[in-house]
């Protein structure tokens, strides 16, 4: 071998690992949209990432995660979802209530959308039915409203002297607000309490909310299911403290930041499954075939300390059946 055929040679050897990228096929990419920002989310975005593993996708390795935040902005939503969009993702996870949701629903009718969701996809017109969705969009119902009833009794058998109870929603949140008042207001008739509706939808008006408790001093505080209280929930927290009301929310994290109790589903799970149904559809499946996932996973959190500073005791049967105690 001469040295111009070494030399020729080696070129072209050089030139194999080039080409050899260059013929791999392209990192599928999942868009995530959420209304909130991420570090509220830690240990659910830990969940969807454990769910895209569960169907053997890992984030940087073989699969791209193109994360979209609306910071608390819910009007940001629609240009974030259209972004995706042109991004020409493969699926979009929208999480965080049903903002996003709609917002995806609205920006595509061909690419795949995995929702959360806490009230009747059906009845909220996203899929045709819970077992064959039919379009483009499929996800996870967990359940929030239909755990008030559960949440109030909680909540009474806590503090047994309840008769009157707050009711904080938030009026931007349409679609869940009237669905959360009327099965309020249904469950409170049945076990003789009052309610009294307060309405917030930005960190003011949680403080004004708040100066309303203070005057009016009902027993205790109901907090509807919403992605803002939840990112807001240490000002809940701390609010409720500093002035004595006994308070329930859906998500763990509220009494993982010093709030009293929490009865909902276990949302870090949910987010796996998110995660699962999004690796489904990156091997092939259709969103229209994937039935809707009915959470199945519970749990009542109660911070003891937080009880204790409200000069309250935790009765024997609520500690028994807590999935968690904080102390």
């Amino acid at each position: 071998m001469n040295k111009r055929e070494f030399i020729t040679l080696l070129g072209g050897a050089a030139a194999w690992p080039v080409a050899a990228r260059a013929q791999q096929p392209a990192m599928p990419v999942v868009g995530l949209l959420d209304q909130r920002s991420p570090d509220e989310l830690a240990d659910r975005l830990r969940g969807f990432r454990q769910g895209l593993k569960d169907s053997d996708f890992v984030e940087g390795q073989n699969v791209a995660i193109d994360y979209r935040w609306a910071q608390n902005k819910e009007d940001r939503l629609p240009e974030l979802a259209a972004d995706l969009v042109r991004r020409r993702v493969a699926v979009i996870a929208a999480t965080g209530g049903i903002g996003p949701t709609l917002a995806a629903k609205a920006a595509t009718t061909t690419i795949p959308v995995v929702f959360i969701v806490s009230d009747d996809p059906v009845r909220l017109g996203l899929v045709a039915s819970l077992a064959r969705p039919g379009g483009n969009l499929t996800g996870i119902n967990f359940f929030n409203v239909e755990l008030t009833a559960k949440r109030l009794e909680l909540l009474r058998e806590l503090v047994p002297a309840t008769t009157r109870v707050a009711v904080l929603i938030n009026p931007a949140n349409t679609e869940y607000t009237e669905t959360t008042v009327r099965e309020v207001g249904a469950a409170a008739r049945t076990i003789g309490l009052q309610i009294q509706v307060l309405n917030a939808s930005t960190s003011r008006e949680i403080d004004a909310a708040f100066a309303t408790i203070v005057r009016e001093r009902p027993d205790a505080l109901f907090v509807g299911n919403d992605a803002f209280f939840n990112a807001r929930r240490v000002q809940l927290a701390l609010l409720a403290g500093r002035h004595g009301v006994p308070a329930i929310l859906s998500d763990r994290e509220y009494a993982e930041a010093g709030g009293l109790m929490t009865y909902g589903s276990n949302i870090v799970d949910v987010y796996r499954q998110v995660g699962v149904y999004a690796g489904r559809i990156l091997k092939g499946a259709k969103p229209a075939d994937l039935p809707v996932v009915q959470s199945t996973k519970f749990e009542l959190v109660i911070n003891a300390q937080t009880a204790r500073m409200l000069g309250l005791t935790v009765p024997p049967t609520l500690l028994a059946t807590a999935d968690e105690v904080i102390e």
